[in-house]
């Protein structure tokens, strides 16, 4: 219960101290690069989320394939 109070607390104070150094026009520039980068990793991710599951569809429908295939022949 302790570690959970000092988490609280941690979490807490960042979203203070972030807050004050977003009212300055350095902080707003850090906060922009850092909102961009994460933007940037979550459309990697979702990029090759999408290029993932295209190979996964071509793959399984080339095993339907060859199940009709060998279906026909008994």
């Amino acid at each position: 219960m302790r570690r959970l109070s000092w988490l609280i607390v941690g979490v807490a104070l960042g979203f203070v101290g972030a807050h004050f150094v977003n009212q300055t026009p350095e902080g707003r520039r850090f906060f922009e690069r850092v909102n961009r980068g994460a933007r940037e990793f979550g459309d990697a991710v979702a990029e090759g989320y999408r290029v993932a599951e295209e190979e996964f569809s071509e793959a399984l429908d080339d095993v339907e394939r060859r199940l009709a295939k060998l279906e026909a022949k008994k």
